[in-house]
C-alpha cells in the first residue's frame, strides 16, 4: 500500500500562485509515475500533470505554460507549482501514484481561485 498526503491548497486571487505537495509513504518502491488530477463540481476528474520516474512530464493543454510538476525522489514527494491561476482552476486536486500493482490516491486538497 502507498499512502499519499497532499498539502498546499487554499484560496488565492486570480493571477496568483500556489504550490501543492504530495508526500508518499508506505510501499513506495516501484512507483513508476506520480501525477496530479483535479475535479471541479459537476465535472469528471481530469489529469493535470504527470511525471515518470525518469522525469518525463505530461500536462493538460489547459495548464501548459502555467503549471509545473516536479518530483524529489529522495523525499518521496511530488510537487505542483501553479502560476497565473484562473477561476477555472478551482477544484479539488488529487495526488496519484502508479505502480505495476495498481494506482493510489490521496485524499485531495481544495484549490479555490477567486477575488
Amino acid at each position: 500500500q502507498v499512502q499519499l498526503v497532499e498539502s498546499g491548497g487554499g484560496l488565492v486571487q486570480p493571477g496568483g500562485s500556489l504550490r501543492l505537495s504530495c508526500a508518499a509513504s508506505g510501499s513506495i518502491f516501484g512507483i513508476d509515475a506520480m501525477g496530479w488530477y483535479r475535479q471541479a463540481p459537476g465535472k469528471q476528474r481530469e489529469l493535470v500533470a504527470l511525471i515518470t520516474n525518469i522525469g518525463r512530464t505530461t500536462y493538460a493543454d489547459s495548464v501548459k505554460g502555467r503549471f509545473a510538476i516536479s518530483r524529489d525522489n529522495a523525499k518521496n514527494t511530488a510537487y505542483l507549482q501553479m502560476n497565473s491561476l484562473k477561476s477555472e482552476d478551482t477544484a479539488v486536486y488529487y495526488c496519484n501514484a502508479i505502480k505495476p500493482t495498481g494506482a493510489y490516491w490521496g485524499q485531495g486538497t481544495q484549490v479555490t481561485v477567486s477575488s
